[in-house]
């Protein structure tokens, strides 16, 4: 009788003291997040037409809008398309540098830049795509994958590091709700990676595999969706819709407040169906890819239902996929065990 008294009392003890760990976890996820939030700023919503599909005609609805990011999905190898010639490339000191295949009014974000840590002998190249808003490389991350015998390629996406664009407080060019300036960013976010893969091909390097953290996750999984040359993408923090991401996550409630009586999700998922995941499914379970998803199921930025959504989606047609769910935030993956279990995972998948 005391005995059983004694386990009830220290299993209780233990729940609250779970309990209270996740929700100061929590605390600490929405502080992060409330950070992130500085500076941003509503704006207008925004078509730009000729910023996503330069060579369609006029469009002054999002009907029209619409229609032509649908002919996109459907010559989605075209959208996406590399051609056979590749950039004049500087390869020195750790870094790699090219002009992006896309032109920009921002002189800065015309040149492409990637840090390189090498491992002591590989074939097997990595690229990662950072999170959004992101203001470093991870040099923690490109030493551990390095030791585990991966060249990490850590490349800055449009508007982010070397990229930035002189003035702005955040990547506001790279995801916003100028709905063509958005799709034109990712576009060459994608077309840059590409590229990048094909340098690094050229190099020697006979194992391409991706690695997408968040918004760099939707990314990695484009570029694997679209390069036959990627065997292996590992997708941290992602899920199908790019508009589904933005009109319910905690990092982006200052784009959804500028959408407000102006487009409804039916119409965002219409306009962003081009750099939305979930429309090439079929292309990401093609047989020589494999993928990795990472989600945390408490995530207040990219939804975890959302995630279940893609992977549901990616069983139901039958991509080489595994995934691992850690019990943590958005922000709060960067902290131990998480991290570490998200590293060692990540490294198995890739080796």
């Amino acid at each position: 009788m005391v005995f059983s008294i004694l386990t009830s009392a220290v299993i209780t003890s233990g729940e609250r003291i779970v309990c209270m760990y996740f929700r100061l976890l929590d605390r600490w996820d929405e502080r992060r997040g409330q950070r992130s939030a500085a500076g941003k700023k509503r704006v207008e919503l925004n078509l730009r037409r000729d910023l996503a599909f330069p060579e369609a005609e006029s469009v002054t609805t999002l009907a029209e809008f619409g229609a032509i990011a649908a002919r996109a999905v459907e010559d989605s190898s075209s959208f996406y398309r590399l051609d056979d010639e590749v950039a004049a490339t500087s390869w020195e000191g750790g870094w790699i540098s090219f002009p992006s295949r896309v032109f920009t009014e921002t002189s800065e974000n015309n040149t492409v830049w990637a840090k390189v840590t090498e491992a002591r002998s590989s074939d097997h190249a990595l690229v990662v795509f950072h999170h959004w808003n992101a203001t470093s490389r991870n040099p923690q991350l490109a030493r551990f994958f390095a030791w585990h015998g991966l060249t990490v390629v850590e490349i800055a996406m449009p508007y982010h590091l070397e990229r930035n664009r002189p003035g702005s407080t955040h990547a506001d060019y790279m995801l916003s709700a100028n709905l063509g300036l958005t799709i034109r960013s990712v576009r060459q976010a994608v077309l840059d990676g590409r590229q990048l893969i094909a340098i690094l091909q050229l190099r020697g390097y006979k194992k391409l595999s991706v690695l997408g953290i968040s918004l760099g996750s939707w990314v990695a999984g484009l570029i694997a969706a679209h390069d036959p040359t990627v065997t292996k993408a590992a997708l941290f923090l992602s899920a199908g819709s790019l508009a589904d991401m933005v009109w319910t996550g905690s990092a982006t409630r200052h784009i959804r407040a500028s959408f407000e009586g102006e487009i409804d999700l039916h119409e965002l998922r219409r306009a962003w169906a081009p750099i939305s995941l979930d429309n090439y499914v079929d292309k990401l379970a093609r047989p020589s890819l494999e993928l990795q998803l990472l989600l945390a199921k408490r995530d207040r930025v990219v939804l975890p239902a959302l995630s279940e959504s893609l992977i549901s989606k990616l069983d139901r047609s039958g991509a080489r996929s595994r995934v691992t769910r850690v019990n943590c935030g958005h922000y709060s993956l960067n902290l131990p065990p998480y991290i570490i279990k998200a590293g060692l995972d990540t490294a198995r998948f890739l080796s």
